[in-house]
């Protein structure tokens, strides 16, 4: 399994943190995305880093703050 893949069991379960809404995984950006946060969570050596204050902020997608 690569370093930034992640379990398809997982991302069923996971929500953002913020709104708990569901997450998409963005395998090329190595992300879980929440566009109702506007926020891209990354994931590290193949763990989710589900904490707000790490996630990356996303403009231009459905988030508007």
């Amino acid at each position: 399994m690569g370093e930034n893949r992640l379990d398809p069991k997982l991302l069923e379960i996971l929500v953002c943190p913020a709104t708990r809404t569901p997450l998409r995984y963005d395998a090329d950006a190595g992300e879980l995305i929440s566009e109702a946060a506007g926020l891209a969570y990354p994931i590290r050596e193949g763990v989710p880093v589900m904490i707000v204050e790490e996630a990356r902020r996303i403009d231009g997608e459905r988030g508007t703050d």
